[in-house]
């Protein structure tokens, strides 16, 4: 009988300690305090999706002050564009307009949430930057679930919670919602591996797809399944034990279906359910990264061309709205949608009116449409020299090429 020597035994325990140790801590963790100032600390969910840093806060941003830097005509070229587009556009007494725009962030970019009121909350950013958010998603209004490290799992309506301090999730959590849902998801462009939101709702291993066979009606754990794969009206299942079952009858298993996002190392890609074709599961190396990964917020910086060869240096405000390299660009290539943190992009060239080409740190390329980010729909950029003193404003037809540092 071959004998192990106890210095490998240690190694492999040293090593399978590491790689169980690292499994949480892309999980969101914090601490709730309610109305009544009660506490609650461990792993969050909010609402019946968001489950990871990675996974998006939605909102509209109350305000938007670098439309003070445009003159009354520019402002009024900007309405008149919008009018003809149906933007929603806000009146107030200094007539100005400004356009509403949509706030995204990752929840690993937040330090801290309070609700104001039931439509809207104070994000304190990870960088200590405070603003206020108003509801444009069901993000707000919804119930928020903690796993609290001593009483287990508990659920709390919007109304009773006060604030959320998000904190560093554990190495590993004694008890935890479920495992991360992870694999490769083929499509008619490629394919992407990533954690896995099918349907835009279920992300972990204890959420269930639901379908009918002839038999009966099928609910099964994630966490038990090989693969899904689009077929007809329905989708064919595998389950882990190699099982073969047909699913129809369920928005989880048929058109109805609103999509496959996959988490990657670059951001976000949303598959409809048309362009679909296979998910197959594997066990996840972690949940993602971990919170402290989320702190290094920057201020977008870098070098504007324009279309008349002029050379602009600074820091940059992008669509009169972005700052920070946390916020995220949004585009579509044909159906699939992709919403990446600018941290990942390296250079914006407008095509057309409807077109941007983005060039990601990575060296993959996107042809990306269908967005106020990468269309004429943009409402243009601000470039502060050297970071000092009033900006250059550069209208979106007007420019050629973005290359941030």
């Amino acid at each position: 009988m071959k004998v192990i020597s106890k210095s490998v035994i240690l190694a492999i325990f040293a090593f399978t300690t590491f790689t169980l140790s690292a499994q949480d801590e892309g999980f969101i963790y914090g601490k709730i305090t309610t109305i009544d100032n009660e506490t609650y600390t461990g792993q969050i969910r909010w609402g019946k999706e968001e489950a990871y840093w990675t996974d998006l806060f939605n909102g509209n941003k109350e305000e938007n002050e670098n439309y003070r830097y445009l003159t009354r005509n520019e402002k009024d070229d900007l309405r008149d564009r919008g009018n003809r587009r149906n933007w929603n556009w806000n009146w107030n007494s200094r007539r100005d307009y400004e356009v509403t725009h949509e706030f995204q962030a990752r929840f690993g970019d937040i330090s801290k949430l309070v609700i104001d009121r039931r439509s809207e909350v104070e994000l304190t950013m990870r960088n200590g930057d405070k603003l206020y958010v108003k509801d444009g998603s069901n993000d707000f209004g919804t119930e928020i679930t903690v796993m609290d490290d001593e009483l287990g799992k508990m659920k709390f309506k919007w109304s009773r919670v006060e604030m959320v301090e998000f904190m560093d999730t554990p190495k590993s959590l004694s008890s935890k919602l479920g495992e991360p849902m992870y694999g490769t998801v083929e499509f008619y462009g490629g394919e992407y591996t990533g954690i896995v939101q099918w349907d835009h709702d279920e992300r972990i291993t204890t959420d269930v797809l639901d379908g009918d066979t002839r038999d009966s009606d099928m609910s099964i754990e994630f966490g038990k399944l090989q693969s899904i794969e689009r077929d007809r009206g329905g989708s064919n299942v595998v389950t882990r034990s190699g099982r073969e079952l047909y699913l129809r009858g369920s928005n989880d298993v048929n058109s109805s279906n609103k999509g496959i996002i996959v988490t990657t190392d670059f951001g976000r890609v949303d598959i409809p359910w048309r362009e679909f074709k296979k998910v197959t599961f594997t066990d996840a190396p972690n949940a993602g990264k971990p919170y402290s990964a989320y702190s290094d917020m920057k201020k977008l910086s870098g070098t504007v061309l324009t279309n008349d060869g002029e050379t602009l240096t600074g820091v940059i405000v992008y669509d009169l709205d972005e700052e920070f390299n946390f916020e995220m660009l949004q585009g579509k290539d044909d159906d699939v949608e992709y919403i990446i943190p600018f941290a990942s992009i390296k250079k914006i060239k407008p095509r057309n009116y409807d077109n941007s080409e983005i060039t990601l740190t990575n060296g993959t390329e996107l042809m990306l449409s269908e967005s106020r980010d990468v269309t004429e729909d943009n409402d243009g950029i601000l470039v502060f020299n050297n970071g000092k003193g009033d900006p250059t404003y550069i209208a979106w037809e007007d420019v050629k090429e973005i290359t941030f540092n």
